[in-house]
């Protein structure tokens, strides 16, 4: 009998440790409290207006709300609003509970006059009870997990209100004026601009966002204009410069200096890159016979240009960059597999693909929804930097969340800071000013101007008696001799419907020049010096390396699909399937800053000091946030202060024989092999 008492015993146990690990297994598989409530922010930005630097600091603030209700029950952990020390029983479901109150808090402050807010609304309160807590209680009284959860979503909600966005009044410009009057877009050329090296409004007749919202009054004002006065998370006062217009002190962060200036100090690079703009535009054909290779096998693979002498980056007439791809698939080691699509499909979509357009998370979200993706994949881990132990999926998002949050708002802190003080134009304004003053290349022809545009045979020439006449290559545009052609998108007007028409490329009147976009859309509300897309994407892959641990997407390969004939929006296509495919986080950043010129939305002198910006802000959103965390900057580092050194040992005997934080090699017990580890760690951690 009492074998039998403990056989039973024994399998009570077993069947008590087999039914823990179950649980453990699905919480590790489940999506944590956090990833609940960051799905639920990017469909809120899908519903809400595109507003790039608006919506980067919500995803800032939501991931510090979310964080610091999580650090609330740490040791160690430093909050970085709200600076609560809380004790629970239940360590693990004090932290969801207060992490959803505190983002709950946060998201009906963010998006309480969003377009999308009567939809979103109720699903934020049923995502509350599903998890089992009470969307009703506001209380911020006591120690309950509720409560503190609260209080910090009220924390970052006052903070917010004294961060220099001016959140109270919509975000609204104080100071920022245009020098320019609207260009009328339906009209030909752009005769009434002031300076066609500065930023000029849009005329329409109604104006349709980034995500699809109707704009009354035909465009918006400058977005952000003022957004250096914006508290960042990492930035300094170091980073920043401080230069005054009109009686007013505006802030610069990580100035790259003025841009190219047309009749100025870098005349032909201003030329040359709004030449660039109008070649990539002839691109955008699927019937024009040129089919590339669009697999990492053939493309990426290179170090982009961060300043200096960029121009031979780029492939200026057949598009792209110089990379050549990877003989092999860095992490497999085996070959990638070709993917031949038409040139024309593939700018295509890589314009619309990262054009953040309708229902999409704009830029910054986007690089989250790409985070989730890496997240999602099996053959990822939950090792920060892909060392030391797996952490718990909760610990893992808060903390990269508050990683890329603070690069993504950081990035918009020192871009628009820099697209404020500059004002400079878009591709449209230019473009056009100078197609309608002529040609600069020859004073003995025609039209000639000493500002006008430059001709490219080929691709931007004068429309001659020889070139209308029947058969030739401009005859659709007799009547016009003397001015200035380009080879490029034909533009919305040659779309009737976009569901099924294609507008193709031809000869056009120069003057009529449009970017590929909607006709409702034209180009972004705001200066176009530096790229916006361009730094977010640089900074999103600086922060997903020093997550992952590697440069690389799970498996050597991330893969965006685009089903034929079903995913553009500005018109039909794409004529095949395409699958955008990136080998590291690198080759995704690069691409997206391509984009922007097959989109006609930035030349190349728009990029590349971007490109620089995010160098820079996604590292040290980074530091910032590990010093947060008190994640050991390198292998020995125990008290996170970026050196190994005699307070480490001290740490380590302290913990001898026993678990903990000096257990380098994660054994179970700290011991003289952790020791011999942290001998040869010795000094400060390399940058």
């Amino acid at each position: 009998m009492g074998r039998m008492t403990s056989r039973f015993v024994v399998v009570l146990l077993v069947l008590s440790a087999l039914a823990g690990t179950s649980r453990a297994l699905a919480q590790a598989t489940e999506p944590s409290v956090a990833r609940r409530w960051n799905d639920l922010l990017l469909a809120s930005i899908r519903r809400d207006f595109g507003r790039p630097t608006i919506h980067a600091r919500n995803l800032f603030h939501v991931s510090v709300a979310m964080w610091d209700a999580w650090a609330a029950f740490d040791e160690r952990a430093q909050p970085w609003v709200c600076t609560e020390r809380h004790v629970s029983p239940d360590r693990e479901a004090a932290r969801r509970e207060a992490i959803s109150h505190a983002a709950y808090r946060v998201l009906l402050d963010r998006f309480s006059t969003s377009p999308g807010f009567p939809t979103m609304q109720p699903q934020y309160a049923a995502l509350m009870t599903e998890l089992g807590f009470d969307p009703t209680n506001a209380s911020t009284v006591g120690d309950s997990p509720a409560a503190i959860g609260n209080r910090i979503g009220a924390a970052v909600v006052a903070f917010g209100l004294a961060d220099g966005s001016n959140q109270a009044n919509g975000y609204a410009n104080q100071v920022y004026q245009p020098v320019n009057p609207p260009l009328v877009v339906s009209l030909p050329g752009n005769p009434n601009v002031v300076d066609a090296r500065r930023y000029q409004p849009m005329a329409l007749s109604f104006f349709v966002d980034q995500n699809g919202f109707i704009i009354p009054g035909g465009f918006p004002p400058f977005l952000s204009a003022e957004w250096g006065n914006v508290a960042p998370f990492a930035l300094t006062p170091a980073d920043r410069v401080e230069r005054v217009r009109n009686g007013t002190t505006w802030r610069i962060y990580d100035d790259p200096g003025a841009p190219p200036e047309l009749g100025g100090v870098g005349d032909q690079l201003w030329r040359r890159g709004h030449e660039m703009v109008v070649t990539w535009s002839s691109h955008l054909d699927p019937s024009d016979g040129v089919t590339w290779d669009i697999s990492p096998g053939a493309m990426g693979n290179v170090t982009a240009p961060t300043s200096g002498d960029y121009e031979p980056y780029y492939r200026p007439l057949d598009g792209g960059d110089i990379g050549t791809g990877y003989p092999l698939n860095p992490v497999t080691g085996l070959p990638y597999a070709p993917q031949l699509v038409k040139r024309g499909d593939y700018a295509r979509v890589l314009a619309e693909f990262w054009a953040d357009g309708p229902s999409s998370e704009t830029p910054p979200g986007h690089w989250f929804s790409i985070l989730n993706y890496v997240r999602d994949d099996p053959r990822s881990n939950r090792r920060i930097g892909g060392k030391g132990p797996e952490l718990d999926p909760l610990e893992y998002d808060v903390k990269a969340y508050l990683a890329l949050g603070g690069a993504m708002h950081d990035t918009a802190v020192s871009v628009w800071s820099v697209k404020g003080w500059y004002d400079c134009s878009r591709p449209i304004t230019a473009i056009r000013r100078m197609c309608q003053l002529g040609q600069s290349s020859d004073p003995n022809l025609p039209s000639y101007h000493v500002d006008g545009i430059r001709l490219v045979p080929g691709f931007i020439e004068l429309i001659t008696a020889e070139t209308t006449a029947t058969g030739g290559r401009h005859a659709a545009l007799k009547g016009y001799e003397g001015l200035v052609a380009v080879r490029s998108w034909r533009g919305p007007s040659a779309i009737g419907n976009p569901a099924t028409d294609v507008a193709g490329v031809d000869w056009i009147l120069g003057v009529q020049w449009m970017p590929y976009q909607r006709p409702t859309f034209v180009t972004p509300p705001f200066g176009g010096y530096t790229s916006g897309h361009s730094a977010y994407s640089r900074a999103a892959a600086r922060v997903l390396e020093r997550l992952t641990g590697s440069p690389y997407f799970p498996g050597g390969l991330g893969e965006f699909r685009a089903n034929q004939n079903q995913y553009l929006v500005f018109e039909d296509g794409p004529s095949t399937d395409v699958v955008l495919q990136f080998a590291s986080y690198y080759d995704a950043a690069d691409q997206s800053a391509l984009s922007r010129i097959w989109g006609g939305i930035h030349p190349p002198f728009d990029d590349i000091p971007s490109r620089g910006i995010g160098d820079r802000t996604g590292p040290r959103a980074f530091e910032r946030a590990r010093q947060l965390w008190a994640t050991p900057a390198c292998e020995g580092d125990i008290n996170g202060d970026a050196s190994v050194d005699g307070v480490d040992m001290g740490l380590m005997l302290a913990q001898w024989g026993s678990a903990g934080d000096a257990d380098l090699d994660s054994s179970g017990a700290v011991d003289g092999v952790d020791l011999g580890l942290l001998l040869a760690a010795w000094g400060p951690c390399a940058p």
